[in-house]
């Protein structure tokens, strides 16, 4: 219905203003697109909010308007059904709202509720972000990154699974070795098998592949010291998560040990995270997840930040489509992009129709409205169920907990 009235303005304008003027209404119809789907005069208003648990954990939100428009988002993994049911929450506020000023809600959000911050809230403001923009970009039209600025690129530089077919040219893998998990000081027989690992992959792929190492934050600061030296001979990408970002002078004290760059900021949220790590050089990647920073609005700003300090974002991305499509309308918008992580990723056990394929490993720009993407919900709904549970590890030698 919306529509069909911005069908009959256009028609009543036609007749009442002149050739010249007319010539600028269809260039600015033009811009707009066929896929538009309200005009920007018209009233909308939120009118449902609905979480989806999966049995991977994964956690989508739903968000539907009564113009008939729905946007999708997804939140942390962890504590999935604190995320789902936080965002439930959000209805109290937003229902019945206009879903378009979507930063004006973002701080309404945020600063709404006396306790800020932390990564479940965050998370939940996260999936509510991304679901907003993915209306607004539908209700005009265009991808979100045109409503960001944007393209600052023709196509988006992805890291995943090496493979002729796709001509994926970068790729990430632990510091594994026949044994886990990590001891506070290792010695050198460990740190050897470490170092001859990545040799060998190193040999096999050549310096055509880039090849990153992923600590998880699970390596103790003594053994992370040992292992970024014993590695630098055959020229990691980047080094990430050396050590936990909960302590960023004891991660700012490491980078200045190594001249391989390192990237951290999968477990770091909103831009006041980052401030630290930014100022203290304790990082000269950023890694910020969509699903969990603060969601498209922040990871603009996070950019924005690191931008000042010469710093590219390579954003984190364990999730689903919404996580990747999100991911790709902030690549596309700001100009200090590095690369995506699983950026490879089909996700047809979700999607209705895939994403633009890979080549020669870049996946190109999104052009559907809003986050680009379509998700299946009979799909989806096959998905939902219990989250799995806490995947705690021990130690083998003493039953003592451990990171992973």
């Amino acid at each position: 219905m919306l529509r069909n009235q911005f069908n009959r303005r256009q028609a009543i304008r036609s007749m009442l203003i002149g050739p010249s003027a007319l010539l600028s209404l269809d260039a600015f119809n033009a811009q707009r697109t066929e896929a538009a789907a309200i005009d920007p005069g018209d009233q909308i208003k939120v009118t449902a909010i609905d979480t989806f648990v999966l049995k991977n954990s994964w956690v989508f939100v739903r968000i539907t308007t009564d113009a008939g428009i729905t946007g999708w988002g997804e939140m942390l993994k962890d504590d999935a059904k604190a995320c789902a049911a936080g965002a439930l929450e959000v209805g109290n506020y937003l229902i019945g709202k206009d879903p378009r000023p979507v930063v004006h809600h973002w701080q309404a959000i945020h600063r709404g509720a006396f306790y800020r911050g932390g990564p479940i809230k965050t998370a939940i403001s996260s999936g509510i972000d991304q679901a907003l923009w993915d209306i607004t970009g539908k209700c005009y039209g265009v991808p979100v990154y045109k409503l960001l600025g944007g393209p600052t690129r023709d196509r988006i530089r992805v890291y995943g699974h090496v493979s002729e077919k796709t001509g994926v040219t970068a790729m990430k893998v632990g510091p594994g070795t026949t044994r886990t998990p990590f001891k506070y000081v290792e010695g050198q027989k460990f740190v050897d098998e470490v170092a001859e690992r990545f040799r060998a992959l190193r040999d096999k792929y050549g310096s055509g592949v880039d090849i990153g190492i992923d600590f998880h934050g699970a390596v103790q600061p003594p053994t992370a010291m040992l292992l970024i030296k014993a590695l630098e001979p055959y020229h990691p990408w980047f080094y990430e998560e050396i050590v936990q970002a909960l302590n960023v002078d004891v991660m700012a004290e490491l980078a200045r040990k190594t001249h391989i760059p390192i990237a951290t900021g999968e477990r770091i949220f909103t831009k006041w995270g980052f401030r630290e790590v930014l100022e203290k050089r304790a990082a000269v990647i950023l890694q910020p997840d969509v699903c969990y920073a603060g969601g498209i609005t922040e990871l603009k700003i996070i950019a924005g930040m690191a931008e000042a300090y010469y710093t590219p974002l390579a954003p984190h991305n364990p999730q689903g489509p919404c996580s990747l499509a999100a991911s790709l309308q902030i690549a596309a918008s700001i100009p200090n992009f590095m690369v995506q992580e699983r950026g490879d990723n089909e996700y047809a056990e979700i999607l209705a129709s895939p994403l633009p394929p890979v080549r020669n490993g870049h996946r190109p720009i999104p052009t559907e409205p809003g986050l680009g993407i379509t998700v299946d919900e009979d799909k989806l709904m096959a998905l939902v169920g219990e989250p799995r549970p806490y995947q705690t590890q021990y130690d083998p030698d003493d039953n003592s907990v451990v990171d992973w």
